[in-house]
C-alpha cells in the first residue's frame, strides 16, 4: 500500500489441510464474530498469533506456520472443536425453522436493503466510529440470526476511523493508517462475466466510478462502496478514504455517492429490494434516486414519492439539531443542478424537500429530506423518541408533538 493510492489487490487462497480446509471460509465471514466457540476454534488453532493480531483470523491463517496448521489438523481434541463449529455455521447458513420463515414468510421473497454510513462488526475492520456504527453491525448480525434476507450498502473507507495518541507535549492527536484488504474478511465482487461491478455517478463536472467489496456476516451481505480506483482522479480516490470528514463538500460528495450510488450498485446486481431501509440521514440521497428512477419510467414526481415512500424506513440517531448533516444551499446547487430536472421539479421545490421551520431558507437539511420521504421512521429508544417528536414537530404542525410520526 502507498500513500498516495493502492496497487492491484491479490487475495491468495490458502493452502490449508483438507481435514481444516474450510477454516479461511469461516475466517471471512464474520459469523465466528458473535460465536464464542467459533473465537475459542481460532484462539486453539494458535494463541499467540490470536492475541499479536488482535482476534483476526485471516490476518492470522495469513502468517500461521504450515507446520502448525498439520498439527491443528491431527489433534484430536481440536478436531472435536472444529467440527462442531462447521455444523453450528452449516446450519445457521441453511436453517429452514428461523423466525423470519415460521413467523413472516412472506419476508423471504425479497430482500431489505439497509443503507449506513458505517458498520462495526469486529475490530478487524475498522470501518466505524461509534453507536451509529454498533447499531448498523449489530442489525446485520440479527438480520442473520432471525432469517431476514438482507443486503446492506456502505463504504469502504481505505483509512477507516482515526487511532488517537498523547503527543510528547499533551496533545491529542489524530493518526490515519490505510488498510491492508488482505488482512480483512473482505473480497471484491465481480459480474457474471468475471469483471468487477462498477457504477458511474455525475458530480458537477465530472463523472466518478465506484467499485464495490463484499463482507459476509452470517447470511447477510454487506455491500461496501470504493472510489480509490484507477479509473477516478487523485482526489475523487482520496474523498472516500475516511469516515465523517469535516469538510463541508466533500461530505456532501461521499453521501451523493452512498445514496445515489449505492442504489446504482444495487440494481447493478440485480438485487430488487422489498425495503429500503436509511440508517441515518446520511444515506438520505438513496430515497431521491429511487424517486428519479421512478420519474424516468413515467411516474409523476407525486406518485414517484408515494411509490417510494411506501417502502422506505429511515431511523433517526442524533438527538440535537445541532449535529444534523445540514449543506449550504450553494453546494445543494452546484451538485444537483441538473438533478432536479430529472425529477420535473424546480430549484425551489427541490429545495424544500430538505428545508425545515429554523433553517431561514439558507440549508438543506438530510434528516427533513429523509423524514419527509419515508413511511416509516423510528427513533433508537424511547426517550430518544421524544426528544426526536419534538424536534421535528414543525414538520408536522397540525399534529400533536406526541402524535409526530416517529416511533
Amino acid at each position: 500500500m502507498t500513500d498516495g493510492g493502492k496497487a492491484e489487490i491479490m487475495f491468495p487462497r490458502l493452502k490449508l489441510p483438507p481435514r481444516i480446509g474450510r477454516l479461511d471460509e469461516l475466517a471471512h465471514n464474520l459469523w465466528w464474530s458473535w460465536h464464542a466457540e467459533a473465537r475459542e476454534l481460532f484462539r486453539a488453532l494458535d494463541y499467540q498469533l490470536w492475541r499479536v493480531n488482535n482476534h483476526n483470523p485471516v490476518k492470522q491463517l495469513c502468517q500461521i506456520s504450515p507446520d502448525r496448521l498439520r498439527a491443528a489438523a491431527n489433534d484430536l481434541v481440536f478436531l472435536i472443536l472444529y467440527d462442531k463449529v462447521m455444523a453450528h455455521f452449516d446450519a445457521d447458513s441453511l436453517a429452514c425453522n428461523t423466525w423470519a420463515a415460521t413467523r413472516h414468510p412472506r419476508l423471504l421473497v425479497k430482500p431489505i436493503a439497509y443503507f449506513s454510513p458505517e458498520f462495526a462488526f469486529h475490530t478487524s475492520l475498522p470501518i466505524y466510529a461509534g453507536g451509529l456504527g454498533v447499531l448498523a453491525g449489530d442489525f446485520c448480525k440479527e438480520a442473520s440470526d432471525v432469517g431476514l434476507p438482507l443486503v446492506a450498502v456502505g463504504f469502504m473507507y481505505p483509512q477507516g476511523y482515526f487511532h488517537q495518541h498523547i503527543s510528547g507535549e499533551g496533545w491529542q492527536e489524530e493518526v490515519y493508517d490505510y488498510l491492508d484488504f488482505t488482512d480483512m474478511p473482505i473480497s471484491p465482487v465481480f459480474s457474471a462475466d468475471g469483471g468487477k461491478v462498477v457504477t458511474q455517478i455525475q458530480l458537477e463536472d465530472r463523472t466518478l466510478s465506484v467499485a464495490v467489496w463484499q463482507v459476509r456476516v452470517g447470511c447477510s451481505t454487506v455491500y461496501l462502496l470504493d472510489t480509490n480506483i484507477d479509473e477516478n482522479a487523485a482526489r475523487d480516490r482520496e474523498f472516500s478514504a475516511r469516515l465523517y470528514v469535516a469538510d463541508s463538500e466533500m461530505r456532501i460528495e461521499q453521501e451523493i455517492v452512498l445514496g445515489i450510488g449505492g442504489v446504482r450498485i444495487i440494481r447493478a446486481l440485480g438485487i430488487d429490494p422489498a425495503i429500503w431501509h436509511a440508517n441515518e440521514a446520511h444515506t438520505a440521497f438513496m430515497i431521491l434516486e429511487r424517486v428519479r428512477e421512478e420519474v424516468a419510467g413515467g411516474t409523476s414526481f407525486s406518485e414517484a414519492v408515494r411509490r417510494v415512500q411506501q417502502t422506505t424506513v429511515f431511523t433517526t440517531h442524533s438527538p440535537v439539531l445541532a449535529t444534523q448533516d445540514v449543506f449550504p444551499i450553494r453546494l445543494v446547487e452546484k451538485y444537483f443542478h441538473g438533478y432536479w430536472e430529472s425529477l420535473g421539479l424546480s430549484r425551489e421545490d427541490f429545495l424544500k424537500l430538505g428545508q425545515y421551520d429554523g433553517s431561514g431558507g439558507e440549508a438543506f437539511s438530510m434528516a427533513a429530506l429523509a423524514l419527509r420521504m419515508a413511511n416509516q421512521r423510528n427513533a433508537v429508544s424511547q426517550l430518544h423518541g421524544r426528544t426526536a417528536r419534538k424536534i421535528w414537530h414543525g414538520l408536522w404542525p397540525n399534529v400533536k408533538e406526541e402524535e409526530v410520526p416517529i416511533s
